[in-house]
């Protein structure tokens, strides 16, 4: 089930974004790949547990199947904790002098001050209804974080200066919010076929 989700396809956006981000620092790629490969697991393990029915309760993802269809929602509630999980121990295995801060990152981005911070809130949306400064929360938090940590983690892995780090940071934080903002509007305007996904959820 874990493998299933995780080799789906998609844009593998959050891994180039870490190595884009260390090549600014450093030729030899190799040593990043481990924390690429965590980025996409933890990006994955966030779309099992979100199309659950306890949460977006979606069918379709990549165009293939979600995971809770395939393999019943208990095993795609246990794909999603054994990504994150094995995102972590392939981090710390890595060797990499710096692990430590790239992992700190990705806790931070992914965990109840991140990513998980911005879905509650959205799920706390859903019934009490919102407004621009809760939206803009979500934004950044739902999906900017975890496309600041990958800057930030190339950099950091890459022993970048810090102004470029915090460059980076604001310029993750940026993008991300630009990133939710289009695939808000592509619910609406997008191709169902093209995008893998079912449109029309957020009017829903």
């Amino acid at each position: 089930s874990m493998k299933y989700s995780l080799l789906a396809g998609g844009k593998r956006l959050r891994p180039v974004l870490l190595l884009a981000a260390y090549h600014m620092a450093e030729a030899d790629l190799t040593p990043a790949l481990p924390f690429a490969a965590a980025l996409e697991m933890v990006h994955t393990y966030s779309l099992i547990h979100d199309d659950r029915p306890a949460m977006d309760n979606d069918d379709l993802r990549r165009g293939k199947p979600t995971c809770h269809k395939v393999f019943g929602e208990g095993m795609a509630v246990l794909a999603g904790d054994g990504l994150l999980s094995l995102a972590f121990e392939t981090m710390a295995q890595s060797g990499h002098p710096r692990a430590f801060l790239a992992l700190r990152e990705l806790a931070l981005r992914c965990g109840t001050r991140g990513m998980v911070a911005g879905q509650c809130a959205d799920l706390k949306a859903e019934e009490t209804g919102g407004d621009e400064a809760l939206l803009q929360y979500i934004h950044l938090h739902k999906t900017a974080d975890l496309i600041t940590a990958p800057i930030v983690m190339g950099l950091t892995l890459a022993g970048a200066e810090d102004t470029l780090i915090e460059a980076g940071r604001e310029y993750g934080r940026n993008l991300g919010v630009a990133f939710q903002v289009i695939d808000d509007i592509l619910d609406v305007t997008g191709s169902e076929a093209v995008l893998g996904k079912h449109t029309g959820k957020d009017a829903k």
